[in-house]
């Protein structure tokens, strides 16, 4: 699909926007001022594929562990800031990579103005970033509530004054819950200006309800070419937002990187214990850095064909499978040693 041409925006080592592939990202939930706790799920993270984290920022104490965070992880560290202004730039000083803030809710414009100064110093991005639970009351009210056009007025409002106090280093966003609202706020942003945009549907729930919320409504707005970073927002281990994420881009063909595994869903004719092997397979292929299609079948009517289509696969039958490579049988196999037998195979590609 064709994207929206945006920005260059530079964060840390990692560049957003330009027509770049859409970056991941998630948020800790630990306490920042853990140094090791949070360190600890930043590595997790990265495993999963993060490429951008954010942690909040709401004490001098979580300001200043930024430092010592940055030192023992990967990837760029971004900080989220609400009310004090004074934590954003002890938040910059400290090694942020970037930082959010919903200009809205740090004050008056002198205090904005003291926050651009410190991150011009160091060209340091700033996100604006608006959600419909936070939105100013007198947007509100005028437009009867958290409208996309309230959302959209905010942030371009939010925006240029920042632009209007001579920075233009920004990454833009607008979250709702609604699907629907989200759309409609994104499709209107992002005609009105070229900053890049993160995306995602906030606070869209549980594992499972908000997963596939946050697929529905990423779909309809990555589909249009909106979007240079997600954040997929999840009440769960954040390690999940990263999984879900990956997969969406992958199924909208965005991203092309990792090993694609299709499984049948069962029925009465399936002979195999299929469920718990895909699953073991899916763990255990998620972090492979190869571009390849794995079928994971369980009988005999559509098992050959999708094994044609996929560079190896598991057909399954009583006891035994057959491990196929580009549609050829390579050899038939009991069905307790189908994993190892195919994470050889995968091996070799390695």
């Amino acid at each position: 699909m064709e994207r929206r041409k945006t920005r260059l925006v530079r964060i840390g080592d990692v560049e957003i926007g330009g027509g770049l592939p859409i970056r991941i990202q998630s948020m800790t939930n630990t306490k920042t001022k853990d140094v090791d706790a949070t360190v600890d799920q930043i590595l997790s993270l990265e495993q999963a594929g993060c490429e951008l984290i954010r942690s909040t920022v709401n004490n001098e104490e979580a300001a200043e562990a930024f430092g010592e965070i940055k030192k023992r992880i990967h990837i760029p560290l971004i900080a989220d800031i609400h009310f004090d202004y004074r934590l954003a730039i002890s938040a910059i000083e400290n090694g942020a990579d970037k930082i959010r803030i919903n200009p809205g809710n740090i004050g008056e414009k002198s205090r904005v103005a003291e926050v651009v100064r410190a991150a011009k110093e160091r060209n340091v991005p700033i996100r604006v970033g608006v959600n419909a639970g936070s939105l100013e009351k007198e947007l509100r009210m005028k437009e009867g509530g958290a409208t996309p056009k309230a959302l959209v007025e905010s942030c371009l409002r939010n925006a240029a004054l920042i632009e209007d106090l001579g920075y233009d280093n920004l990454v833009l966003s607008i979250k709702a819950s609604d699907v629907e609202v989200a759309e409609e706020a994104h499709l209107s942003l992002s005609e009105r200006t070229d900053h890049p945009l993160h995306v995602g549907i906030t606070e869209a729930g549980t594992a499972l309800y908000g997963s596939v919320k946050s697929a529905i409504g990423l779909t309809k707005i990555l589909s249009k070419g909106i979007g240079d970073t997600i954040r997929v927002s999840l009440s769960a281990d954040p390690v999940l937002e990263i999984r879900v994420a990956r997969q969406i881009l992958r199924t909208l063909g965005l991203r092309k990187d990792g090993v694609e595994v299709v499984s049948c869903p069962t029925c009465g004719r399936t002979e195999i214990d299929l469920i718990p092997l895909a699953e073991e397979v899916t763990r255990r292929t998620e972090d492979l850095p190869l571009q390849l299609k794995v079928a994971v079948m369980g009988c005999v009517v559509n098992g050959p064909g999708e094994a044609k289509d996929a560079d190896l696969a598991i057909c399954g039958g009583k006891g035994v499978g057959l491990l196929l490579k580009k549609g050829e049988i390579l050899r038939k196999v009991p069905e307790e040693s189908l994993v190892e037998e195919l994470m050889g195979e995968l091996k070799n590609y390695l």
